[in-house]
């Protein structure tokens, strides 16, 4: 790359910024590591916001990971100084997990500089990301056997709250169009000082072992490959976003108070059923199914028999079904009033005794939540109350209930059915109980037996959940 082209692409960052910007005058700030990428867009965000009048941070995280990380620290400091630009870090400390070492700091530092831009005002970010990075994620996700989602590869801006934790920000990548080998000719032609990261070299790395071993043999083989490839990510965003555009379609004709008609789900064929669940999964936040697990999932949940309440387990929810729906509910631990704590797997025989003294109200964490004794004109007597042991348990079966003085005795069960409390939320619900006599139900109400109405105060009992 020649001078001359190097001296090209301030003028191609300024359209790029231009189109992100509009007529904003807000500040922007770039994703300051120390290397040759980010220091090349340090450089070229830095001559543009003295042209525009716009001010630059420059933001930076310390992993902590590599005996050099101090020094690169210092380096960036300093390097700021110098082109009189703000400057400000974030440390964050790695700690084991399943993910791995890339994905977990990878977590950190985006969240790290979500929270930078926050507490600076700062709603585009703009980071160092570009046509050879591109060409990497797209056969990276290949490799994984990733769908038409992954194979779009980065956008050249996209609002990412989840990594980020800040609604109000917009991630860019300006030098996306930009190959590596203009950026290394940009930094040569301004002489920039840069950082080498020694990890970026490590093959243990699957980023590291296509850019080292895999990416040349491709240049030699197929020159230009990256502008392929990047057609190829701009293809695959094309196709994503008429299957989203399907799949918002096909949900919002499924859902029903939040749950998904499994009749409906019946009527399309597979590839729009999974198409359309995995997009009712991203909504909710939820980790992408694999493709095996989304089979086996429409196999249990769908093809069943029209009663059956079944439970399929995902890593971060349950997926049930309950009256021809579909539910996505949380994994919920275990309450300790559903178990003896002395004998694993019994339930409480007792339940927990207790005494109402006026209170509006009582917590029992051991039941999940929070015990109300509402004022009413008809309720239970509130001298009577304040006189009788009570108990809190969660039913064991054959309790019974009459909710009104013309309305039969029923169970429980029959009660939770005509509530439409579904099977999984009823193991939660705790009763009341004075004596022998049931008082009160969560998911139901009151039994009418020592309801009264007339002079004097009256107490309705009501019980909040905690939230999950």
């Amino acid at each position: 790359m020649s001078q001359q082209q190097a001296g090209t692409l301030p003028a191609q960052f300024a359209r790029a910024l231009d189109a992100l910007r509009g007529a904003s005058s807000d500040p922007i700030a770039v994703a300051y590591s120390g290397g040759l990428d980010s220091s090349a867009l340090l450089h070229l965000a830095h001559g543009y916001g003295r042209q525009h009048g716009i001010a630059v941070f420059a933001f930076h995280v310390h992993h902590g990971l590599s005996p050099n990380a101090d020094a690169w620290l210092a380096h960036c400091e300093s390097r700021c100084a110098t082109l009189g630009l703000a400057f400000e870090a974030r440390r964050v400390v790695l700690e084991s997990t399943k993910s791995g070492v890339e994905a977990a700091a990878r977590k950190l530092r985006y969240a790290a500089l979500g929270a930078l831009c926050r507490a600076h005002g700062v709603r585009l970010m703009l980071t160092a990301h570009h046509l050879d990075d591109q060409a990497e994620t797209v056969l990276l996700q290949l490799l994984r056997g990733s769908g038409t989602a992954g194979l779009s590869g980065m956008d050249a801006a996209n609002a990412a709250p989840e990594l980020l934790g800040n609604p109000d920000l917009t991630m860019a990548r300006p030098l996306l169009p930009v190959s590596r080998g203009e950026l290394e000719a940009y930094v040569a032609a301004h002489a920039i000082a840069y950082v080498e990261d020694e990890s970026n070299t490590h093959p243990r790395y699957a980023r590291n072992a296509l850019r080292h071993q895999v990416m040349p043999a491709l240049a030699q083989a197929f020159p230009g490959y990256q502008e392929r490839f990047a057609r190829s990510a701009a293809h695959a965003q094309s196709a994503q976003r008429l299957l989203t555009e399907l799949a918002e379609q096909d949900l919002a004709a499924c859902l029903v108070d939040g749950c998904v008609d499994v009749a409906q789900l019946r009527a399309m064929s597979l590839d729009r059923a999974y198409n359309m669940l995995r997009h009712w999964f991203a909504l909710r936040g939820l980790r992408m199914p694999s493709t095996a697990w989304l089979t086996e999932m429409v196999t249990q949940l769908v093809e069943a028999r029209v009663d059956a309440q079944l439970l399929v387990t995902h890593p971060d929810c349950h997926i049930r079904r309950y009256r021809d729906r579909l539910h996505i509910t949380p994994k919920l631990a275990e309450l300790a009033g559903q178990r003896d704590p002395d004998d694993e797997g019994v339930l409480v025989k007792e339940g927990e005794r207790f005494r109402w003294n006026g209170e509006s109200s009582l917590a029992f964490p051991a039941y999940g939540g929070m015990l109300h004794f509402d004022e009413a004109e008809q309720g239970l007597d509130a001298g009577w109350l304040r006189a009788q042991p009570l108990q809190i348990d969660f039913r064991k079966g054959g309790e019974r209930l009459k909710p009104a003085p013309n309305r039969p005795t029923r169970a429980l069960k029959y009660h939770y059915q005509a509530c439409d409390v579904p099977a999984w939320e009823r193991e939660r619900l705790p009763i009341v109980s004075a004596g022998k006599d049931l008082l009160f139900a969560a998911g139901i109400g009151m039994d009418c037996h020592h309801v009264q109405a007339g002079a004097g105060p009256h107490i309705v009992l009501r019980w909040t959940a905690e939230p999950a």
